[in-house]
């Protein structure tokens, strides 16, 4: 179930609004953790069973490794237990055929007969709800939080159908009071209720209009593709990835807010960085964070030297591709981004950064974003390689780029390089400064802001009616 769809936007979201502000409060966890569990189910019925079982195990785990603690005894042994049950999970259900299939080139030039298996579909949100249930019992090892006793808490935490599928990731010790207690106001319904329109904005009126441009070209022949037509798919697919993310990130905020959550916001206007360090402390910063916190520093960080340094980023970011889906490709795209950081580590480096002035810096970043995003958006290597050719005019005679005259994708274009700034949020801050002294003035704007979120809310709908272009690219991953 999609948060742009029909069935969640007019039947799911309303219903379970009005079924938890009407239960008891000690009543409500239990309403949202079934619902998220029928979130979960409409959109893999199969991995129902699994994602209980999960919470079950990392449950006792949990429990397990705070008894050690309170009697003294070594909580090691439960805590790798713990951690191995959630990798096995992960890695069985995602990586499975990536690893077989790798065998099976290996087998194929010995002369072995291949391995076969029946095929079974990647768990939705596994990537997600594994690396929330480790960094939960990590946090209990280290003292840093206590075990939830309650299991339909705990549940809740790792299944809460806002970031369920598409995150951001959220640290338990950073919402267990929320868990417990937490006050709606009349202000949290409506700043959820104005950062969910945003994000749906962004995802079916961005987005989905970038996208469309970016998927025909990616699924054509790069080979007869002219280099004009190949930067302007990678620079829609630039923005399709960031506004979609992002967008997904924004209303599962918003929705969070809207049952008295408060989660990390997870973007912070990553194209306007002058570094691929500045990119990562901007880009998907809940994975950033947690990559950083349960590994990056248990390695020893930079604290060992520069070559050990250099070693810990490159296993962080093979890993972080690798999470991102189990594909050769995303694995050199994360070894491209670990490159990147390792090279502006260098003294060297950043003083030829230093100075490329502002501009300079930014469109260095720029560029190796975009060249990184054909490695994340091909299928595969050679798909990559013939693309590569192609934007560098190494390819054949190329076809031009129709429907790119089209006012409407044009104007969305604008849109979508002003909204990748901060541009538009500074004006808000602006005008809302400036309406602050009078109550007339405050009240007048609160108006103009109000009918701009329900025409905006509109226009959202009405591309959900009429049934417009709307992929989930979160299967991928």
């Amino acid at each position: 179930m999609l948060f742009t769809s029909s069935v969640f936007l007019f039947g799911f979201l309303p219903v379970v609004l009005v079924v938890y502000y009407l239960s008891p409060r000690s009543f409500r966890n239990f309403v949202l953790l079934v619902a998220s569990l029928f979130f979960y189910a409409w959109g893999q019925l199969s991995g129902l069973l699994l994602l209980p079982f999960s919470i079950g195990v990392n449950y006792l785990v949990g429990r397990s490794i705070d008894r050690a603690h309170e009697q003294g005894k070594r909580a090691a042994r439960p805590l790798w237990l713990g951690i191995s049950f959630n990798l096995l999970l992960l890695g069985t259900a995602k990586y499975t055929f990536f690893a077989l299939e790798n065998a099976n080139l290996v087998l194929g030039a010995l002369g072995m007969s291949e391995i076969k298996i029946r095929p079974f579909g990647l768990l939705l949100g596994i990537s997600f709800f594994t690396f929330h249930a480790i960094s939960y019992l990590v946090d209990i090892y280290a003292k840093r939080a206590t075990a939830q006793k309650n299991i339909i808490n705990y549940g809740l935490y790792i299944a809460l159908f806002p970031q369920l599928i598409a995150g951001p990731i959220i640290r338990y010790r950073d919402i267990a009071d929320q868990l417990t207690v937490r006050h709606v106001t009349v202000g949290d319904l409506t700043e959820g209720t104005g950062i969910f329109i945003i994000g749906l904005a962004k995802k079916l009126m961005i987005a989905n209009v970038l996208g469309m441009f970016a998927d025909e070209t990616f699924s054509g022949s790069a080979r007869h593709l002219s280099a004009s037509a190949a930067w302007l798919a990678v620079l829609c697919y630039t923005g399709q990835i960031y506004f979609d993310f992002s967008g997904y990130s924004d209303m599962a905020r918003g929705l969070c807010r809207l049952f008295g959550f408060r989660i990390v916001n997870n973007f912070n206007y990553p194209y306007v960085s002058q570094s691929v360090q500045e990119f990562w402390r901007r880009w998907h910063i809940s994975l950033s964070n947690w990559f950083r916190d349960y590994l990056y520093i248990p390695l020893g960080g930079n604290r060992l030297g520069r070559f050990r340094t250099t070693v810990n980023l490159f296993v962080v970011f093979f890993l972080c591709g690798l999470w991102h889906g189990a594909h050769w490709n995303f694995v050199l795209w994360g070894l491209y981004q670990g490159v990147f950081l390792a090279l502006e580590r260098l003294s060297a480096v950043r003083a030829a950064l230093d100075a490329l002035g502002r501009f300079g810096r930014h469109v260095y970043l720029l560029l190796v974003v975009q060249l990184g995003w054909v490695l994340f958006r091909t299928e595969s290597l050679d798909q990559a390689g013939r693309y590569y050719r192609a934007m560098f005019g190494m390819g054949e005679a190329g076809t031009g780029t129709p429907g790119v005259s089209s006012p409407t994708f044009i104007a969305v274009l604008c849109v979508a390089a002003v909204a990748a700034t901060p541009a538009l949020h500074s004006l808000h801050r602006h005008w809302q400064e400036r309406m602050r002294g009078g109550s007339a003035g405050r009240a007048v704007y609160e108006l103009l802001v109000t009918t701009w979120f329900a025409v905006l809310f509109g226009a959202c709908v009405s591309f959900v009616a009429m049934g417009a272009y709307n992929p989930f690219i979160y299967f991928r991953f």
